[in-house]
């Protein structure tokens, strides 16, 4: 433990000697805050004094292991917090996701841990693989964090991420389906804060963790993707600047309430889910294709046997597009332009 403290290095003990953390392990900072470690890669911090009205944040990167510039945000936060170097307002849960993909650099080892939350970790065959089983402990984290919330205390689950390919719109986020609840002016804000100005409506419920938390939990969550994949140690930090900041405004002060007008953001909305059902499965534009690439009516942009999926009307574009997924799993998104009116928000 006083290694920890001393260097701040969980993110590295967790990799390197998941062991140390086989048993909850709680302790307290000099400066009060109040810091609880369930498992490897698991750890939350409640500073002494915090205000009347608390936001209860999480923050969870490297649900793909690969996806390294927001693990490398998350640990240099964790680390400034440990060695006192970062003071909290709020209670603060971090979770780095999938540790064994980040040691071989991929996006997972068995399964794609982001399409099985909302209980897909236990459906079917059951928790028969290590992601699925980190998966269920992920959730059950939130859960036990979001329990010690009051009514007048807000949540919030930002799920960090870096995309597989390049986008014309560099950093974007996923807002997951609301069902009945409204969209939220202070959170576009803040994520505007992140230098994230493009925001893509999710209009279906899914498996991926921020929908979780949101559906679930009432939080207000995101998938914020940050910019491209990198391998650990090659990110332009420079580049996630804006995010960093925003985070640790948002965890440090009482009261962080950036402002915009709805103007200053680019919306779309999902138009077309498409699901890999065969084998043949093909994407028919370039692998180097970026994200938000555009495409006219009629535009052939995948086939399989039995099937070709056309873009629906102008201006539709392809996002997360991957051939290479399983069978039955999401294999391309398509999105239109949108907008929010104000009675939205």
């Amino acid at each position: 433990m006083l290694q920890l403290i001393e260097k701040g290095n969980f993110l590295s003990l967790s990799r390197t000697q998941p062991s140390l953390f086989s048993s909850p392990l709680s302790f307290s900072l000099d400066n009060g805050t109040y810091v609880t470690v369930t498992a490897p890669g698991i750890i939350s911090f409640h500073p002494q004094t915090p205000p009347k009205h608390k936001k209860f944040i999480v923050l969870s990167c490297g649900v793909h292991g690969n996806e390294t510039a927001p693990i490398e945000i998350c640990d240099d936060m964790v680390q400034q917090i440990l060695t006192g170097t970062l003071a909290l307002s709020h209670p603060v849960l971090f979770l780095f996701g999938n540790l064994p993909a980040m040691d071989i650099g991929e996006r997972f080892v068995e399964e794609n841990m982001n399409r099985l939350f909302s209980g897909a970790h236990s459906a079917g065959e059951g928790c028969v693989n290590d992601e699925r089983k980190r998966a269920k402990a992920l959730e059950d984290a939130v859960s036990n964090f979001y329990d010690d919330a009051s009514n007048q205390d807000t949540k919030y689950h930002y799920d960090l991420h870096t995309a597989i390919r390049a986008s014309k719109n560099e950093k974007f986020a996923v807002y997951p389906y609301l069902h009945e609840r409204k969209h939220s002016r202070s959170q576009l804000a803040f994520l505007h804060a992140c230098g994230v100005s493009t925001i893509l409506l999710s209009e279906s419920a899914t498996t991926t963790f921020s929908y979780y938390s949101s559906h679930q939990h009432g939080a207000h969550a995101f998938t914020v993707e940050l910019g491209k994949v990198k391998p650990f140690g090659q990110n332009d930090m420079s580049r996630f600047e804006q995010a960093r900041q925003a985070f640790i405004a948002l965890v440090s002060l009482d009261d962080y309430a950036p402002d915009i007008s709805l103007d200053s953001l680019d919306i779309y909305r999902v138009n077309q889910v498409i699901n890999k059902h065969k084998e043949d499965f093909t994407l028919h534009f370039a692998d180097d294709t970026p994200n938000f690439m555009d495409y006219a009516k009629g535009t052939c942009l995948a086939s399989e046997s039995g099937a070709e999926y056309v873009a629906q009307q102008d201006g539709e574009a392809i996002v997360f597009p991957n051939a290479n997924v399983e069978i039955g799993q999401r294999a391309l998104l398509t999105v239109v332009p949108t907008t929010l009116e104000e009675s939205d928000v």
